[in-house]
């Protein structure tokens, strides 16, 4: 898959994610947006285990994981946030794309606000 088929995938499937879970959800309203959101605490979790199986910083455990762990485990938070702001509005390209002009558009120190 190239970056431009992957691309034009990614919102289609960021709608299927969400109309599956959706139609599996056992809490709704208010509870179910939070859970959803909530699931992002257990994803992050997730990505400090890997990483710290894959420096081996738990000594009765050793290496555990490997970086491409890491890397996948960043992949499923980029996934649940974008399914998680899908929940909150149907809208959530729009939403994202303009966030992501936003932060772009930062300056990132002084020096880049003087340039």
């Amino acid at each position: 898959m190239t970056d431009r088929d992957c691309a034009a995938a990614l919102w289609p499937t960021v709608d299927d994610l969400w109309s599956r879970l959706e139609a599996t959800q056992k809490h709704h309203g208010r509870e179910g947006v939070l859970l959803r959101v909530l699931k992002l605490s257990e994803e992050v979790g997730e990505v400090a285990e890997a990483i710290i199986g894959a420096t081996g910083q738990n000594p009765r455990k050793g290496i555990t994981h490997t970086w491409e762990d890491v890397q996948a485990e960043l992949c499923d938070v980029v996934i649940t946030a974008l399914v998680a702001l899908r929940t909150l509005t149907p809208e959530a390209r729009e939403v994202f794309e303009r966030q992501l002009r936003r932060v772009a558009d930062r300056p990132l120190g002084p020096s880049e606000r003087s340039a």
